[in-house]
């Protein structure tokens, strides 16, 4: 306490000094518009200024709970598109869908002639490997979530890949991005309507190719690829891609590669989206009993 008064007592003089220019300036810029008004718009832009670094440094600290929001928000848009439904004929208005119950509903109920064909997972990319020649995208969704094999994977801008193995927490998927026949994708062209399907040549993660299209087909570079829909796996109109150039092939063939710029973006990979097609054991049964009866 005696070091502190004898502080004061030494700067005495110096304290007083600025007791009276906060006054002066007090009283400046009370009774003077013009002191006052700059005063006011000095002090404004400064706070919007440290405002605005303190929103930006709050954003950078809640960028995760945004971007989970918004990956939450995409499965449930995804899983409300028409195309996530099949249209039946049957003159039954509403009726119980057994084929799986919501966990926040008690009951679903399909209205008019609608059945739900496909549903979305989000998950967590945690591990993403590119330059093998067959590659894998480990997930943090497994079994206990919904997941199983043979199930396809996209991104919020194309195809991704198929989930392979499965545990309690965590699913690999196949990625897209593997040679030879270990994953092909039936795919079409946006415009023409022509199917082929899509592989991955092994030389750059940002590129496939379509193969066996016709020659008849309309061609220009930049046209979009998309899923047939002929496969249990992907819904259609999915993007895979976008015509790069044409490779040439042979004279005698009567069908040409094209070169396709991927449409996913493999190098920064962070969310994903998992398909279950809920109608798949059914069209799988009916195909394989036809298949037996047509051997037999």
């Amino acid at each position: 306490m005696r070091n502190l008064i004898i502080f004061f007592r030494r700067y005495f003089n110096f304290f007083l000094f600025l007791l009276l220019e906060v006054i002066c300036i007090v009283l400046v810029f009370q009774n003077n518009n013009f002191q006052r008004t700059a005063y006011l718009n000095s002090a404004n832009n400064l706070s919007g200024k440290l405002y605005d670094r303190y929103n930006n440094v709050q954003y950078y600290f809640h960028l995760k709970a945004t971007n989970d929001s918004l990956v939450a928000e995409n499965m449930r848009l995804h899983n409300a598109l028409r195309s996530s439904f099949d249209t039946m004929t049957t003159t039954q208005g509403i009726r119980v869908d057994t084929i799986r119950q919501y966990s926040n509903d008690t009951t679903r109920k399909i209205i008019g002639t609608q059945i739900r064909r496909y549903e979305y997972f989000e998950a967590k990319v945690i591990n993403n490997s590119l330059n093998k020649p067959i590659n894998y995208i480990t997930i943090h969704r497994g079994s206990l979530q919904g997941i199983r094999p043979n199930m396809g994977v996209i991104s919020t801008s194309g195809v991704v890949g198929v989930v392979r193995s499965v545990s309690d927490n965590y699913a690999v998927v196949l990625s897209m991005l593997s040679k030879s026949n270990a994953l092909s994708i039936s795919a079409r062209l946006g415009q023409g309507k022509e199917m082929g399907s899509v592989h991955w040549d092994g030389e750059s993660a940002g590129y496939a190719q379509l193969r066996d299209i016709p020659k008849s087909a309309k061609v220009h570079k930049g046209d979009t690829v998309v899923t047939s829909g002929f496969s249990a796996l992907f819904p259609e109109n999915i993007a895979v891609g976008y015509v790069d150039s044409i490779m040439m092939s042979d004279k005698a063939s009567t069908t040409f590669n094209i070169r396709l710029k991927l449409a996913t973006n493999f190098y920064n990979l962070q969310y994903v989206y998992v398909i279950e097609n809920l109608l798949k054991d059914e069209q799988q049964k009916l195909e394989d009993s036809t298949y037996k009866l047509i051997k037999e």
